[in-house]
């Protein structure tokens, strides 16, 4: 006879979110571990291709809930130039620590999240640690607003996954100016 066991990818965000955990999700989260190992695999330009193309998302989503707040779309534009060597470090860093500061500006967690989200996701270009951060946050908000959709957090985080493979082939397929500490 062989017994069946099944492991939900979600254990630890109902604990978190029972805890009242601000952050619900973590490297260690089930869930995020594919995701994760195929980070692993990528060099530093994929990385900071996806997190910029992830974090337009999170930065539409903020655009519509504060229209005219522009700090999301700053700190991308910011990262954006940075990673191509337009801007230095101190400028894009001051764009993203803003778009972080906008958290004591929303009413709802949702909305902090994706605050976090566009932080972390921008904070790629500065090291790759940063980039499993982006999911973390923009997945507590999709938590936040929708309960625990295991379906609608499994779309996501495929999302994710995909969106790694297409930044990959287009790292390699298509000319990009990069900032040359990219190019190490």
């Amino acid at each position: 006879m062989h017994m069946r066991v099944y492991v939900c990818m979600y254990t630890d965000v109902y604990e978190k979110l029972k805890r009242k955990n601000q952050i619900l999700f973590t490297r260690d989260s089930v869930c995020l571990q594919r995701l994760l190992a195929k980070m692993g695999e990528q060099n530093d330009r994929t990385l900071v291709l996806w997190a910029l193309e992830c974090c337009r998302v999170p930065v539409k989503r903020l655009k519509e809930h504060f229209p005219e707040d522009e700090r999301p779309q700053r700190a991308l534009e910011a990262s954006t130039m940075w990673s191509m060597g337009k801007i230095k470090m101190p400028e894009a860093k001051k764009a993203i620590l803003q778009v972080h500061a906008m958290t004591k500006d929303v009413d709802s967690p949702e909305d902090a999240a994706l605050c976090h989200a566009v932080g972390q996701g921008c904070s790629t270009v500065h090291t790759r640690g940063h980039a499993i951060g982006l999911p973390m946050y923009e997945l507590t908000a999709l938590v936040r607003l929708y309960g625990v959709d295991e379906a609608r957090l499994d779309e996501k985080i495929e999302y994710y996954v995909n969106q790694l493979d297409l930044c990959m082939v287009k790292e390699h397929t298509q000319p990009r100016l990069w900032a040359p500490f990219l190019l190490k």
